[in-house]
């Protein structure tokens, strides 16, 4: 391990320590048969931070490298959606956002969130005898039931939204740069497409501790939250758990920890090796308290966002010419590869065969049945799913995933979750595209296909060419593609479907001190 691995490894061994020392221990009971449960959620990494080869053979995810080696590699799974909200919404329920109400973000001021009459996979395991925290992100709603806790989760340490949803004392890097909070109420200043009025706000639980929080400090307070509610479960509780950490990497404004010492010339890099070691704190606490019932989950919400040029992610060879010979980009919001094709690993001691690969069609949909099931928990039999158990294909070798897969609409064109892009083994068909804005600033215009265009992943990763609509094989794919998508589409429109609240109201917003400048309060923990 480099002398870097070396240095992160004698930190995570002290954290460790130092939690232990103030947690009351009692003598360990037998390894229960139901399986522990950590789903990390990176934000806005693209498949080719972690898949492609780095022509020094260096890598900045030492950790993650790890836990591929011990584990399976999925190389054609999917996020739900291609933007923060649906996404989650999907991977909590194993439901698309025409069905659990979620098709597009919630705001700053959003009155309400996921709807109240979903489920979601906390929920499930809690009522079966899970301990469940989350750490990190949530975007579902913040306000009142519409808090973690009030969603099946014992314990919520994290930011109510994105990390750019409000300004900090010393912002991250982002583009634009934004400035920092206001420290008075008579300054008056106006930053287009930053957050100034309101600070970003760190919650645990319920309560705003900390109003603007300090990005650069979080990734040490989540390793240090997410290793506590670790032994919590494990050794006071006792209890099977759930940990649902929702990273803020890496998302804009990067950050990393200060020790680094990184130049400004690669700021994406830095902030990857950043969560890497978050990664690694975990992996190491679960190594320490040797809990090898435990299944690691690490994916991602969607693709990076490339209109923040330097200080976004890569797609690897998922670069979506057909849109970007036209204008317009091609990853986070639109359904080009980029978009939602997303690194991803589970790991399983003695479960799962190490430095395995799959390249069955899978989605962050089918975490909600898989962990379920492993579990023994059955769903709520009152409404339909999209996503499928896996079990067999994590512990077996079978790669029978999905026979066909939607992608919604997720901001570049169409309506917001409408399902107008379908996968079909290795074929994907276009009713509809658009590209998202680019570095340059440029943005594709909203075009709509009928008939639609269709690419052969399998000769053509970079979606490049459409069959020709008037080939053999171009009207065998068409029947079959929309015998799916009309099969779908009536399954959704015959379902107990949601509809959720996405009203504004200023009284919604997080705020700890209203009577101080951008809602500012000092730490209270």
């Amino acid at each position: 391990m480099p002398q870097f691995g070396l240095c992160l490894l004698l930190l995570f061994s002290g954290l460790i320590h130092h939690i232990k020392s103030h947690i009351k221990k009692e003598d360990k009971t037998s390894e229960k048969e139901r399986p522990n449960f950590i789903i990390i959620l990176a934000d806005d990494i693209g498949w080719g931070d972690l898949w492609l080869n780095r022509p020094d053979n260096s890598t900045p995810t030492p950790w993650l490298d790890s836990l591929m080696l011990n584990g399976k590699r999925f190389t054609d799974f999917h996020s739900p959606a291609s933007t923060c909200s649906p996404s989650r919404a999907a991977l909590l329920t194993g439901r698309h956002g025409l069905r659990n109400g979620v098709t597009h973000n919630f705001a700053v001021g959003s009155v309400g969130g996921l709807p109240l009459n979903e489920t979601t996979f906390a929920e499930l395991l809690h009522d079966a005898g899970y301990y469940t925290a989350i750490i990190g992100k949530w975007h579902l709603g913040h306000n009142g039931s519409y808090n973690p806790v009030h969603r099946g989760f014992d314990y919520y340490f994290g930011i109510p939204y994105s990390n750019d949803m409000g300004c900090t004392d010393k912002p991250g890097l982002d583009l634009p740069s934004c400035p920092p909070c206001l420290h008075s109420q008579y300054t008056t200043r106006k930053h287009e497409e930053c957050y100034t009025k309101v600070a970003l706000p760190l919650f645990e639980n319920e309560t705003i501790i900390e109003q603007p929080l300090d990005t650069w400090s979080l990734k040490d307070r989540y390793a240090t939250a997410a290793v506590n509610q670790i032994f919590t479960a494990s050794i006071l509780k006792k209890q099977p758990f759930l940990l649902y950490v929702a990273l803020a990497h890496m998302h804009v404004p990067l950050f990393h920890n200060a020790f680094l010492n990184v130049t400004t010339q690669d700021p994406y890099t830095a902030s990857l090796s950043d969560m890497d070691s978050l990664v690694g704190t975990i992996m190491q606490a679960v190594n320490t308290e040797q809990l090898e019932n435990t299944l690691i989950w690490f994916t991602g919400d969607n693709g990076p966002w490339e209109q923040k040029c330097q200080f976004a992610g890569h797609v690897g060879p998922f670069v979506g010419k057909w849109q970007t010979s036209r204008g317009g980009g091609s990853a986070k919001r639109t359904t080009w590869e980029g978009g939602h094709r997303v690194p991803t690993v589970v790991a399983w001691p003695k479960k799962i065969k190490p430095n395995s690969t799959s390249s069955a069609l899978l989605s962050g949909l089918d975490i909600f049945p898989t962990i379920l099931s492993l579990a023994g928990v059955k769903p709520p039999s009152d409404r339909r799913y999209d996503g499928i158990d896996i079990t067999d294909i994590l512990l077996n070798n079978t790669d029978t995933g999905h026979k066909s897969l939607m992608h919604p609409n997720s901001g570049a064109a169409g309506l917001f979750g409408d399902l107008q892009t379908v996968r079909l083994k290795h074929h994907k068909a276009f009713y509809i595209t658009g590209g998202s804005v680019t570095c340059d600033g440029g943005s594709g215009q909203q075009q709509y296909h009928d008939p639609p265009l269709i690419f052969d992943l399998s000769l053509d990763e970079a979606e490049e060419s459409p069959l020709n609509p008037e080939s053999e094989e171009y009207r065998s794919v068409l029947k079959e593609v929309e015998r799916e998508r009309e099969a779908l589409l009536w399954d959704i429109a015959t379902d107990k479907v949601s509809l959720a609240d996405y009203s504004v109201n200023p009284a919604a917003v997080p705020c700890c001190q209203s009577h101080k400048p951008a809602c500012r309060c000092l730490s209270l923990k």
